[in-house]
Protein backbone atom coordinates (compact mmCIF):
# COMPACT_ATOMS: atom_id res chain seq x y z
CA UNK A 1 0.00 0.00 0.00
CA UNK A 2 1.30 3.28 -0.65
CA UNK A 3 0.49 6.58 1.60
CA UNK A 4 0.13 9.75 0.88
CA UNK A 5 2.85 12.31 2.41
CA UNK A 6 0.92 15.23 4.14
CA UNK A 7 -2.82 13.97 3.93
CA UNK A 8 -3.13 14.47 7.61
CA UNK A 9 -2.10 18.34 7.26
CA UNK A 10 -4.14 18.84 4.38
CA UNK A 11 -7.30 17.70 6.06
CA UNK A 12 -6.73 19.72 8.97
CA UNK A 13 -6.55 22.50 7.12
CA UNK A 14 -9.32 21.82 4.80
CA UNK A 15 -11.38 21.41 8.00
CA UNK A 16 -9.95 24.50 9.83
CA UNK A 17 -9.61 26.90 6.79
CA UNK A 18 -13.73 25.57 6.52
CA UNK A 19 -14.19 26.95 10.17
CA UNK A 20 -12.67 29.77 9.15
CA UNK A 21 -14.78 30.80 6.23
CA UNK A 22 -17.58 29.86 8.64
CA UNK A 23 -16.91 32.07 11.41
CA UNK A 24 -16.50 35.09 8.74
CA UNK A 25 -19.77 34.54 7.24
CA UNK A 26 -21.40 34.27 11.04
CA UNK A 27 -19.84 36.90 11.77
CA UNK A 28 -20.79 39.29 9.32
CA UNK A 29 -23.97 37.88 9.12
CA UNK A 30 -24.23 39.09 13.00
CA UNK A 31 -22.69 42.49 12.46
CA UNK A 32 -25.09 43.34 9.63
CA UNK A 33 -28.22 41.98 11.66
CA UNK A 34 -28.85 39.22 9.24
CA UNK A 35 -29.10 36.99 12.15
CA UNK A 36 -29.45 37.80 15.87
CA UNK A 37 -26.74 37.17 18.17
CA UNK A 38 -27.68 34.33 19.64
CA UNK A 39 -28.15 32.64 16.61
CA UNK A 40 -24.66 33.85 15.46
CA UNK A 41 -23.13 32.62 18.89
CA UNK A 42 -24.67 28.89 18.47
CA UNK A 43 -23.40 28.71 15.07
CA UNK A 44 -20.05 29.60 16.13
CA UNK A 45 -20.31 26.87 18.78
CA UNK A 46 -21.26 24.63 16.43
CA UNK A 47 -18.52 25.17 14.06
CA UNK A 48 -15.98 24.97 16.75
CA UNK A 49 -17.84 21.92 17.62
CA UNK A 50 -17.54 20.51 14.12
CA UNK A 51 -14.03 21.22 13.88
CA UNK A 52 -12.58 19.71 16.99
CA UNK A 53 -14.42 16.57 16.31
CA UNK A 54 -12.79 16.47 12.28
CA UNK A 55 -9.45 16.79 13.94
CA UNK A 56 -9.95 14.36 16.56
CA UNK A 57 -10.86 11.52 14.02
CA UNK A 58 -7.89 12.48 11.75
CA UNK A 59 -5.64 11.45 15.17
CA UNK A 60 -7.78 8.22 15.57
CA UNK A 61 -4.62 6.32 13.50
CA UNK A 62 -2.15 7.73 15.78
CA UNK A 63 -4.10 7.22 18.97
CA UNK A 64 -4.53 3.49 17.86
CA UNK A 65 -1.01 3.03 18.08
CA UNK A 66 -0.92 4.63 21.41
CA UNK A 67 -3.29 2.07 22.28
CA UNK A 68 -1.89 -1.04 20.93
CA UNK A 69 1.31 -0.12 22.52
CA UNK A 70 -0.17 0.45 26.21
CA UNK A 71 -1.51 -3.19 25.69
CA UNK A 72 1.77 -4.48 24.65
CA UNK A 73 3.02 -7.37 26.58
CA UNK A 74 5.87 -9.48 25.56
CA UNK A 75 4.66 -12.69 26.03
CA UNK A 76 1.23 -12.56 24.28
CA UNK A 77 1.73 -9.47 21.56
CA UNK A 78 1.94 -10.32 18.01
CA UNK A 79 4.02 -7.86 16.64
CA UNK A 80 1.76 -8.00 13.26
CA UNK A 81 -0.86 -5.70 14.82
CA UNK A 82 1.48 -2.68 13.83
CA UNK A 83 2.07 -3.97 10.14
CA UNK A 84 0.98 -1.10 7.55
CA UNK A 85 -1.13 -3.30 5.81
CA UNK A 86 -3.84 -2.92 9.19
CA UNK A 87 -3.99 0.86 8.34
CA UNK A 88 -6.79 2.59 6.28
CA UNK A 89 -5.67 3.42 2.48
CA UNK A 90 -6.51 7.17 3.64
CA UNK A 91 -3.41 7.18 6.86
CA UNK A 92 -0.83 9.62 6.00
CA UNK A 93 2.47 8.54 5.38
CA UNK A 94 4.08 9.99 8.26
CA UNK A 95 1.58 7.88 10.37
CA UNK A 96 2.52 4.63 8.39
CA UNK A 97 6.43 5.20 8.75
CA UNK A 98 5.55 5.09 12.30
CA UNK A 99 3.49 2.08 12.52
CA UNK A 100 6.32 0.40 10.23
CA UNK A 101 8.86 1.76 12.73
CA UNK A 102 7.13 -0.11 15.67
CA UNK A 103 6.43 -3.19 13.66
CA UNK A 104 9.86 -3.43 12.92
CA UNK A 105 11.10 -3.06 16.45
CA UNK A 106 8.39 -5.06 18.01
CA UNK A 107 9.53 -8.01 15.44
CA UNK A 108 12.98 -7.72 16.65
CA UNK A 109 11.93 -7.58 20.07
CA UNK A 110 10.18 -10.47 19.67
CA UNK A 111 12.88 -12.47 18.10
CA UNK A 112 15.52 -11.61 20.93
CA UNK A 113 13.31 -13.00 23.06
CA UNK A 114 12.52 -16.00 21.36
CA UNK A 115 16.61 -16.14 21.09
CA UNK A 116 16.75 -15.57 24.64
CA UNK A 117 14.60 -18.09 25.89
CA UNK A 118 16.57 -21.13 23.11
CA UNK A 119 19.49 -20.00 25.07
CA UNK A 120 18.53 -20.27 28.87
CA UNK A 121 16.74 -23.11 28.23
CA UNK A 122 18.37 -25.03 25.37
CA UNK A 123 21.57 -24.28 25.42
CA UNK A 124 22.23 -24.04 28.90
CA UNK A 125 21.63 -28.00 28.74
CA UNK A 126 24.00 -28.37 26.16
CA UNK A 127 27.02 -26.41 27.59
CA UNK A 128 26.32 -27.96 31.10
CA UNK A 129 26.40 -31.65 29.68
CA UNK A 130 29.94 -31.98 27.92
CA UNK A 131 31.27 -29.56 31.05
CA UNK A 132 29.92 -32.41 33.81
CA UNK A 133 31.21 -34.77 31.51
CA UNK A 134 34.87 -33.07 31.70
CA UNK A 135 34.74 -32.72 35.02
CA UNK A 136 33.33 -36.40 36.09
CA UNK A 137 36.38 -37.88 34.06
CA UNK A 138 38.92 -35.55 35.13
CA UNK A 139 38.53 -36.68 39.09
CA UNK A 140 37.94 -40.23 37.96
CA UNK A 141 41.84 -39.94 36.04
CA UNK A 142 43.08 -38.03 39.44
CA UNK A 143 42.66 -40.91 41.15
CA UNK A 144 44.98 -43.12 38.62
CA UNK A 145 47.69 -44.71 40.55
CA UNK A 146 51.00 -44.09 39.00
CA UNK A 147 50.43 -40.49 37.35
CA UNK A 148 53.59 -38.57 36.86
CA UNK A 149 54.34 -35.36 38.37
CA UNK A 150 54.03 -33.65 34.69
CA UNK A 151 50.34 -35.65 34.13
CA UNK A 152 49.56 -34.56 37.81
CA UNK A 153 49.95 -30.80 36.82
CA UNK A 154 48.22 -31.04 33.63
CA UNK A 155 44.72 -32.71 35.27
CA UNK A 156 45.02 -29.88 37.84
CA UNK A 157 45.31 -27.24 35.00
CA UNK A 158 42.09 -28.97 33.42
CA UNK A 159 40.22 -29.06 36.28
CA UNK A 160 40.93 -25.30 37.06
CA UNK A 161 39.73 -24.49 33.54
CA UNK A 162 36.74 -26.54 33.54
CA UNK A 163 35.75 -25.00 36.47
CA UNK A 164 36.10 -21.70 34.96
CA UNK A 165 34.40 -22.88 32.04
CA UNK A 166 31.58 -23.65 34.42
CA UNK A 167 31.22 -20.47 36.16
CA UNK A 168 31.62 -18.54 33.01
CA UNK A 169 28.55 -20.60 31.42
CA UNK A 170 26.48 -19.63 34.79
CA UNK A 171 27.29 -15.88 34.91
CA UNK A 172 26.51 -15.33 31.12
CA UNK A 173 23.21 -17.73 31.62
CA UNK A 174 21.88 -14.98 34.70
CA UNK A 175 23.01 -12.22 32.31
CA UNK A 176 21.43 -13.42 29.26
CA UNK A 177 17.88 -13.78 31.08
CA UNK A 178 15.57 -10.65 30.56
CA UNK A 179 16.26 -8.17 33.91
CA UNK A 180 12.14 -8.53 34.68
CA UNK A 181 12.40 -12.70 34.32
CA UNK A 182 12.04 -13.70 38.05
CA UNK A 183 15.00 -16.20 39.67
CA UNK A 184 14.91 -19.20 41.80
CA UNK A 185 15.01 -17.27 45.02
CA UNK A 186 15.40 -18.86 48.80
CA UNK A 187 16.81 -17.95 51.70
CA UNK A 188 20.62 -18.74 52.26
CA UNK A 189 23.43 -18.11 54.40
CA UNK A 190 26.17 -16.38 52.55
CA UNK A 191 28.74 -17.99 54.57
CA UNK A 192 27.68 -21.77 53.46
CA UNK A 193 28.34 -20.46 49.75
CA UNK A 194 31.40 -18.74 50.69
CA UNK A 195 32.88 -21.76 52.57
CA UNK A 196 32.24 -23.91 49.45
CA UNK A 197 33.60 -21.26 46.99
CA UNK A 198 36.75 -20.95 48.93
CA UNK A 199 37.30 -24.54 48.89
CA UNK A 200 36.35 -24.86 45.39
CA UNK A 201 39.40 -22.47 44.51
CA UNK A 202 41.74 -23.85 47.13
CA UNK A 203 41.26 -26.73 44.63
CA UNK A 204 42.12 -24.76 41.92
CA UNK A 205 45.02 -23.11 43.34
CA UNK A 206 47.01 -26.64 42.67
CA UNK A 207 49.40 -25.90 45.43
CA UNK A 208 50.24 -22.29 43.82
CA UNK A 209 51.89 -19.60 46.11
CA UNK A 210 48.59 -18.04 46.96
CA UNK A 211 47.35 -18.39 50.30
CA UNK A 212 43.49 -17.92 50.19
CA UNK A 213 41.46 -17.54 53.51
CA UNK A 214 37.91 -16.90 54.62
CA UNK A 215 37.39 -14.71 57.72
CA UNK A 216 33.48 -14.78 59.02
CA UNK A 217 33.43 -12.99 62.55
CA UNK A 218 29.86 -12.93 61.84
CA UNK A 219 26.76 -14.41 59.36
CA UNK A 220 23.95 -13.27 57.38
CA UNK A 221 21.71 -14.37 55.39
CA UNK A 222 20.07 -13.00 51.86
CA UNK A 223 16.62 -13.70 50.41
CA UNK A 224 17.50 -14.15 46.66
CA UNK A 225 19.52 -16.58 44.44
CA UNK A 226 22.70 -18.62 46.17
CA UNK A 227 23.70 -19.83 42.44
CA UNK A 228 23.39 -15.95 41.48
CA UNK A 229 25.61 -15.17 44.43
CA UNK A 230 27.81 -18.22 44.45
CA UNK A 231 28.51 -16.55 40.41
CA UNK A 232 29.57 -13.29 41.67
CA UNK A 233 31.54 -14.16 44.33
CA UNK A 234 33.93 -16.66 42.36
CA UNK A 235 34.37 -13.91 39.54
CA UNK A 236 35.48 -11.60 42.55
CA UNK A 237 37.73 -14.29 43.82
CA UNK A 238 38.83 -15.66 40.30
CA UNK A 239 40.12 -11.64 39.35
CA UNK A 240 41.58 -11.50 43.03
CA UNK A 241 44.02 -14.67 42.52
CA UNK A 242 44.74 -13.16 38.76
CA UNK A 243 46.00 -10.42 39.72
CA UNK A 244 49.34 -11.41 41.98
CA UNK A 245 51.63 -14.64 41.35
CA UNK A 246 51.91 -14.81 45.22
CA UNK A 247 50.52 -13.32 48.27
CA UNK A 248 47.34 -13.76 50.20
CA UNK A 249 43.52 -13.23 49.36
CA UNK A 250 41.49 -12.61 52.16
CA UNK A 251 37.30 -13.49 51.76
CA UNK A 252 35.80 -11.65 54.67
CA UNK A 253 31.74 -11.30 56.24
CA UNK A 254 31.26 -8.41 58.10
CA UNK A 255 27.90 -7.79 58.95
CA UNK A 256 25.74 -6.63 55.42
CA UNK A 257 28.79 -6.87 53.29
CA UNK A 258 31.20 -9.53 51.89
CA UNK A 259 34.99 -7.97 50.89
CA UNK A 260 37.75 -9.74 48.58
CA UNK A 261 41.08 -8.52 49.74
CA UNK A 262 44.67 -9.31 47.69
CA UNK A 263 47.96 -8.89 49.02
CA UNK A 264 50.89 -8.75 46.86
CA UNK A 265 54.32 -8.44 48.24
CA UNK A 266 56.52 -5.28 48.20
CA UNK A 267 59.54 -6.85 45.87
CA UNK A 268 56.20 -8.35 43.46
CA UNK A 269 54.76 -4.92 43.17
CA UNK A 270 58.04 -3.01 41.69
CA UNK A 271 58.95 -5.64 39.27
CA UNK A 272 55.37 -5.83 37.80
CA UNK A 273 54.95 -1.81 37.97
CA UNK A 274 56.62 -1.67 34.64
CA UNK A 275 54.09 -4.42 33.22
CA UNK A 276 51.24 -2.73 34.78
CA UNK A 277 51.69 0.86 33.98
CA UNK A 278 49.18 2.46 31.29
CA UNK A 279 47.44 -1.28 31.03
CA UNK A 280 43.83 -2.27 32.13
CA UNK A 281 43.51 -4.44 35.30
CA UNK A 282 39.64 -4.96 35.64
CA UNK A 283 39.13 -8.11 33.45
CA UNK A 284 36.25 -10.23 32.16
CA UNK A 285 36.02 -11.12 35.33
CA UNK A 286 35.29 -8.21 36.98
CA UNK A 287 33.01 -7.01 34.51
CA UNK A 288 30.66 -9.85 35.06
CA UNK A 289 30.30 -8.99 38.72
CA UNK A 290 29.63 -5.72 37.93
CA UNK A 291 26.72 -6.24 36.02
CA UNK A 292 25.68 -9.27 38.22
CA UNK A 293 25.70 -6.47 41.27
CA UNK A 294 24.02 -3.88 39.03
CA UNK A 295 21.40 -6.51 38.03
CA UNK A 296 20.30 -7.68 41.69
CA UNK A 297 21.18 -4.63 43.72
CA UNK A 298 24.06 -5.54 45.41
CA UNK A 299 26.91 -2.54 45.03
CA UNK A 300 29.96 -3.43 44.12
CA UNK A 301 32.90 -0.92 45.60
CA UNK A 302 36.42 -1.53 44.38
CA UNK A 303 39.44 -0.09 46.15
CA UNK A 304 43.48 0.02 45.57
CA UNK A 305 45.97 1.56 47.42
CA UNK A 306 50.02 0.95 47.66
CA UNK A 307 52.12 1.47 50.04
CA UNK A 308 54.57 -1.06 51.22
CA UNK A 309 52.33 -3.99 49.71
CA UNK A 310 49.98 -3.98 47.03
CA UNK A 311 46.10 -4.11 48.35
CA UNK A 312 43.47 -4.66 46.39
CA UNK A 313 39.89 -5.02 47.97
CA UNK A 314 36.29 -5.65 46.30
CA UNK A 315 33.11 -4.94 48.24
CA UNK A 316 29.76 -6.08 47.88
CA UNK A 317 27.29 -4.39 50.22
CA UNK A 318 23.74 -6.12 50.79
CA UNK A 319 20.66 -3.67 51.68
CA UNK A 320 18.95 -6.67 52.64
CA UNK A 321 20.98 -8.85 54.06
CA UNK A 322 19.24 -10.59 57.36
CA UNK A 323 21.29 -11.37 60.26
CA UNK A 324 22.44 -15.04 61.51
CA UNK A 325 22.65 -15.87 65.39
CA UNK A 326 26.40 -14.85 66.30
CA UNK A 327 27.03 -19.24 67.27
CA UNK A 328 25.98 -20.07 63.51
CA UNK A 329 29.91 -20.61 62.43
CA UNK A 330 32.33 -20.92 65.18
CA UNK A 331 34.98 -18.38 63.69
CA UNK A 332 37.33 -17.64 60.89
CA UNK A 333 37.86 -20.61 58.68
CA UNK A 334 41.67 -20.89 57.35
Amino acid sequence: MTFRTGAFKRRIAWAFGLQLVALVIVGVMGILNVAPWEAVIVLIVITTVLACLVAQHEWGQVRMLARLMAGWNDAKSDPETFHPAHLPRHTDADVASLARGLHGFATRLADYDQRERNFTRDASHELRSPLTVIRMSVDMLAEEEGLSEFGARSVCRIKRASRELEMLVEALLVLARDAGTPVDTERFVVNDVLQREVQSAREMLCGGLIELRLEQPVAFALDGSPRVFSVLCWQLLRHACQQIERGSVVVRVDPGMVSVRNVAPAEDVADSDAELRGTDRDGFELAIARQISDRFGWPLELQTRTTRESVSVARIRFPDAVPVRANRHDGPAR
